[in-house]
């Protein structure tokens, strides 16, 4: 169903678009540690909140794209493009929501996660969870109508709004951080605006009747029909819990670290962001492997979903040893830049080294693999598992090595290594037993 040319068009955009974002987080990351160790230390803490719910959004999204492409593959477009305007609706609610929640709770909410943190700290981390917070819905409207042009294949048109999108963000950061000197408040507008701007645009190219298939050009797509919302949130609540609970573990072993120390809490922000860079682009054949996936299962060909996730895997693993590859010949260049104290340079120094290798090996099994089976159904499966190995490993054994064994920041990593291993387990015994393959998706 998809030659090598239609994996291109469909893959690269996806991969540019993951990398570009990240080194527009770096940038933006680099931009705030110019004005103090308390302001980037409280953007970062705020950071593992905002992802908890940035990411529950892009996973109810996911689930949209696999309706919409099992429907395609399915040669159901009136179908199609019901489900696509049941995604619309479904992001916005689910985003506009906890936006009001946490801008009306923003302190104390920040009080009750990290109340154990610096005066300093708390007051950057406020200002900015405060502002970013109302940027939810114009991230989940961006999200549900890349996720309709990905369900086509087409994904050129959100990587060129998400690059642009990004620019804005950095622009802004540089006028308002260093020219009208607004610090943590000038990233936060900045990040704000962008999102804001990335969602009209993106809903002005959804709305546009052109050659496209999924096109929202009626108010009426958006009334409710809980037949499809239901099939949405079949496979994107599953993916959303375990996103949310994946960015909440996060969150907890933020938590923990926040106990560490000012150099423990810099040098796990940039280890984060730097170690997120290696895992984009596999994430992104992830992406792409879930319309793959969902557009073969849609129309019955599971032998052809097979192979498909059989070479996307291998071209995963090829992305991750390259970007390996490319970072570890970076590393002392991004602690000159990022101007990290001694003790916190060490520390990020000795943990990417290890984090480089060990993701290499175990990441692609554990992330991109299970997008397969999430595309066929099978999204309980994989929500369970990952709930499951990150509470005990990611967490629980991170807390334990943390607090009661002394072995400091690399013990949070040795959690996550372990968790990658556990999940590569379940995956792959779950894949190879077919299971997945008799799940339905549609009606």
């Amino acid at each position: 169903m998809y030659s090598n040319k239609d994996l291109r068009k469909l893959l690269i955009p996806l991969i540019v678009e993951q990398i570009l974002s990240a080194l527009m987080g770096i940038a933006d990351t680099l931009m705030v540690s110019n004005v103090g160790a308390a302001a980037l230390s409280g953007v970062s803490l705020v950071d593992t909140i905002n992802n908890l719910m940035l990411m529950a959004m892009m996973a109810l999204a996911s689930g949209g794209t696999v309706v919409c492409a099992q429907f395609l593959g399915r040669k159901d477009e009136p179908s199609a493009k019901k489900a696509a305007g049941q995604l619309l609706f479904c992001c916005i609610v689910a985003s506009a929501v906890p936006a009001l929640i946490c801008m009306a709770f923003a302190g104390p909410l920040l009080r009750l996660i990290y109340g154990g943190i610096e005066a300093d700290v708390m007051a950057a981390a406020t200002t900015y969870f405060l502002i970013t917070a109302a940027s939810y819905l114009f991230f989940g409207i961006q999200q549900a109508a890349a996720s309709i042009f990905r369900a086509e294949g087409q994904t050129r048109t959100p990587m060129m709004v998400s690059l642009a999108s990004n620019l804005l963000n950095i622009v802004g950061n540089a006028v308002l951080i260093f020219g009208l000197h607004l610090g943590v408040a000038g990233a936060a507008w900045a990040t704000l605006l962008s999102r804001v701007v990335g969602a009209l645009v993106m809903q002005v190219l959804v709305s546009r009747r052109d050659q496209r298939k999924l096109v929202i050009d009626s108010p009426k797509l958006l009334t409710p029909e809980w037949r499809l919302i239901r099939m949405v949130l079949k496979i994107g609540v599953p993916a959303g819990l375990e996103n949310g609970l994946f960015q909440l573990g996060k969150l907890i072993v933020a938590s923990t670290v926040s106990t560490l120390g000012t150099a423990a809490i810099s040098a796990q922000a940039m280890i984060t962001m730097v170690e997120g860079i290696h895992g984009y682009p596999g994430q992104a054949i992830g992406i792409g492997l879930m319309t793959v996936a969902g557009t073969c299962m849609g129309a019955g060909k599971v032998e052809e979903t097979k192979y498909y996730t059989r070479k996307l895997c291998i071209i995963s693993e090829c992305s991750m040893l390259i970007m390996a590859a490319i970072i570890a010949v970076t590393l002392q260049p991004i602690v000159k830049i990022a101007a990290l104290t001694p003790e916190a340079a060490e520390l990020f120094i000795q943990i990417m080294i290890i984090s480089l290798f060990t993701k290499s090996i175990f990441w692609v099994c554990s992330f991109t693999l299970p997008n397969t089976l999430r595309a066929s159904g099978d999204a309980a499966f994989c929500s369970a598992v990952s709930a499951a190995s990150m509470w005990t490993f990611r967490v629980g054994l991170s807390f334990i090595l943390c607090r009661f064994m002394g072995v400091g920041l690399i013990g949070v990593w040795i959690g996550w290594y372990i968790d990658w291993v556990c999940r590569d387990i379940f995956y792959i015994w779950r894949y190879r037993s077919g299971k997945w393959a008799t799940k339905t998706v549609i009606d």
